[in-house]
């Protein structure tokens, strides 16, 4: 699952994509610097994982991971190909979840594209260039679809009414996430389109080092424009953070994180909330040989979980040996939480919880 960072030029996309990454993209003061799409797959934060290689001490330990891909910078008219726009909304359209960087800072040495900072008319100039590439989407399935609708086709009539609601909802400058839609609406017409604004987003407040906390004036101005499109704002001192992220010690980075108020890199927290926002949660295996996490969609089922181990895993799939990580720390070990009568057998019906500690028998 891919999350791709998003913004004007210039307002500290690859700097967080080197901050959540150990890719080192290019970053510099002028726009486009970013050209072709830098992709890091960075490990997502877990305390739960950490514990259980505490009590199994296992040989290894895989943590679950997203893909991130830096895009390059757009800019107003980048839908009619502008700065390269093109190339860089196709970048946007492979991924399936964005985080929108906002310059929520003043720095007379740092170019802004526009000349002032404004960050409600930078996420409108970003919005309306997404919401433009998808009413080219539309008109063109609108095209095909008409033509079948005319025919009588009952499939191609729901189609088009679907499309046309999307269509004036653009129009009006409302993104197709913001829209309201069936559950088969959703499934059998919204979905298949891949409309780029129908992508969960997260908008990143990139701040100056003294607001990395509380945030400033430019964050609630964000927060207010987004208050009725369910999104999640994260505020985020992206170069203070990069600076510490240069270091090599440990406990020197700690220090200089705690001086500006913050208990753990800001970027882990985008890290978490990313996955979430993919609509993603963790189960663990835990062995000698290895403990892991892995990534499953909520709501996944047992034998769904164990298919992302292998396909055969749940080709074959009987039953699934299930405990809680709760109990697993609680009680230290496997053998100690059988005992404890506190491991259950589930079957093909069970919805996996985040945090499950599993083992899986299956017969090929």
């Amino acid at each position: 699952m891919k999350a791709g960072i998003v913004g004007l030029p210039n307002v500290g996309k690859s700097t967080l994509f080197n901050c959540l990454s150990n890719a080192k993209a290019q970053s510099a003061n002028f726009p486009f610097c970013t050209i072709e799409p830098n992709i890091g797959i960075v490990n997502v934060p877990d305390p739960r994982l950490e514990k259980l290689e505490e009590l199994v001490k296992p040989v290894r330990v895989q943590p679950a991971t997203v893909e991130i891909v830096d895009i390059a910078g757009l800019v107003k008219g980048a839908s009619k190909g502008e700065g390269l726009g093109n190339q860089f909304l196709a970048n946007i359209r492979e991924t399936d979840a964005i985080l929108h960087v906002i310059r929520c800072f003043d720095d007379e040495n740092i170019i802004h594209v526009d000349g002032n900072i404004n960050p409600i008319r930078d996420k409108e100039t970003i919005d309306m260039e997404l919401q433009f590439k998808d009413l080219e989407t539309v008109d063109k399935k609108l095209e095909k679809v008409k033509r079948a609708a005319k025919t009588g086709n009952k499939e191609a009539q729901k189609e088009e009414a679907v499309l046309l609601k999307i269509k004036a909802g653009l129009e009006s400058g409302i993104s197709v996430r913001a829209l309201d839609f069936t559950e088969d609406e959703d499934i059998d017409f919204v979905k298949p389109s891949q409309f780029i604004t129908d992508k969960p987003v997260m908008y990143v407040c990139n701040v100056d080092e003294g607001s990395a906390t509380t945030g400033n004036a430019y964050v609630d101005l964000v927060r207010e424009a987004v208050k009725d499109e369910n999104a999640e704002v994260l505020v985020l001192a992206v170069g203070t953070e990069a600076d510490i992220n240069e270091l090599d010690d440990y406990e020197e980075r700690q220090m200089f994180l705690a001086d500006i108020g913050l208990d753990e890199p800001g970027a882990a927290k985008l890290i978490r909330s990313a996955y979430k926002l993919l609509n993603q949660q963790t189960y663990f295996t835990a062995g000698v040989k290895e403990v892991r996490a892995w990534t499953v969609d909520a709501g996944a089922t047992a034998p769904q979980a164990a298919g992302v181990i292998h396909t055969d895993f749940e080709k074959g799939f009987i039953r699934a040996e299930v405990i809680a990580y709760n109990d697993f720390v609680q009680f230290g070990s496997e053998a100690k939480v059988k005992e404890a009568g506190k491991m259950r057998v589930e079957g093909k019906n069970y919805v996996v919880k985040d945090g499950d500690v599993m083992h899986f028998l299956f017969n090929v």
